[in-house]
């Protein structure tokens, strides 16, 4: 490995958060949730649950959409709601799903610098399900003034991260390393594995 793409790497690896993650519950499009993942990167956000309960494992992600994104990722592939949301209670204090009832709160109301929170978004039909809703802490919406009420998944996601980073800079909180040394060091030796592969970007 060159000295750039090292401290390239290291660059990327210090920006990480790690008081924030996505999960998508049964989303069937996988070129969506390869968008989701390509948001993901470009944010800095390393974690991201997929949950199906209902549809089977995933066992590729869209490559055209996500430019390889899921490489630089950690995806955590579940098919018991319980079994996920246990590893996302040990990780993170506040679990939000997306969802449109008259308890959500505003998106921009959310302090995305105190705590840490994983984000739930459903899938392309009917959205979180009343199960995960009632795993969740609550619920938030992204405030919209047009006759549709919706955003395609990947949109709404990409909508709800960058204002997370916009919180989040405004706190420092990417002008200082979030995971431990430790931590940054096993995703450093998994990069360098990754940029083994023909298409890594």
């Amino acid at each position: 490995m060159t000295p750039e793409r090292y401290e390239r790497l290291v660059t990327v690896l210090n920006k990480r958060q790690n008081d924030l993650c996505i999960v998508l519950e049964n989303v069937f499009d996988p070129h969506n949730i390869s968008a989701v993942m390509r948001t993901c990167d470009a944010v800095g956000v390393q974690e991201i649950y997929v949950l199906n309960t209902k549809i089977p494992r995933h066992k590729k992600f869209g490559a055209r959409s996500s430019s390889s994104a899921a490489k630089w990722l950690t995806v955590h592939q579940f098919t018991d709601a319980a079994a996920c949301f246990a590893a996302l209670r040990a990780k993170y204090d506040t679990i939000l799903t997306t969802h449109l009832s008259s308890d959500a709160v505003d998106l921009y109301s959310i302090n995305f610098a105190a705590g840490s929170t994983a984000l739930v978004f459903g899938n392309e039909h009917s959205g979180v399900s009343d199960e995960i809703r009632a795993l969740a802490d609550g619920n938030f919406v992204i405030p919209q003034v047009g006759i549709i009420r919706s955003l395609n998944i990947s949109v709404a996601c990409a909508v709800t991260l960058y204002e997370a980073k916009r919180q989040k800079m405004l706190a420092g909180h990417y002008n200082q390393r979030r995971y431990s040394g430790e931590e940054l060091n096993l995703l450093l030796e998994d990069w360098k594995l990754q940029l083994q592969e023909p298409d890594a970007g």
